[in-house]
């Protein structure tokens, strides 16, 4: 667990001011948060992660995807008592990322302190705005028993 920590304190550290990114090193990033809440999740939730190796040799912008990861944990299966699952696929189709990230939703949702939820998915969309304009296509799913969120992004070979 140690390990994994560091791999992902030395890839926020070292890697989150550059412009670009291998994919595999936000994969492996992904990775590691999976393992560590695995972990943390004690069985009681089913995790899949779905990784298309024709994405290696491309570029991204660092610590982009890793918003909506969070979230699905976040929002979606943490301090859930009932059985909860995350399901993650990345794959490669006519030269973009198709990354599609599904969660299940508690029955009972808890109140943040009364507020809503945080700015993190207005932040992620104003970064891809800026970074990628006209090149993606985000679409997100609320239903009552589970939320879904799939970005298109258009890859750039390294």
């Amino acid at each position: 667990m140690v390990l994994k920590l560091s791999e992902m304190m030395r890839y926020m550290l070292y890697h989150s001011n550059e412009r670009k990114v291998p994919i595999e090193k936000e994969i492996d990033y992904m990775k590691n948060y999976i393992d560590l809440e695995k972990i943390r999740q004690l069985d009681k939730t089913e995790i899949k992660f779905e990784v298309d190796d024709a994405l290696y040799g491309n570029s991204i912008a660092p610590l982009l995807l890793i918003p909506f990861l969070e979230n699905s944990f976040k929002h979606g299966v943490n301090n859930n008592t009932e059985p909860s699952w995350v399901n993650i696929i990345m794959k490669r189709d006519c030269g973009k990322m198709d990354l599609v990230i599904e969660n299940s939703k508690p029955t009972k949702v808890a109140k943040l302190n009364g507020k809503d939820h945080g700015i993190g998915l207005v932040n992620v969309k104003r970064r891809l705005d800026l970074l990628y304009p006209n090149k993606y296509d985000l679409k997100i799913e609320d239903t009552p028993d589970h939320y879904r969120t799939e970005l298109k992004l258009e890859l750039h070979e390294i």
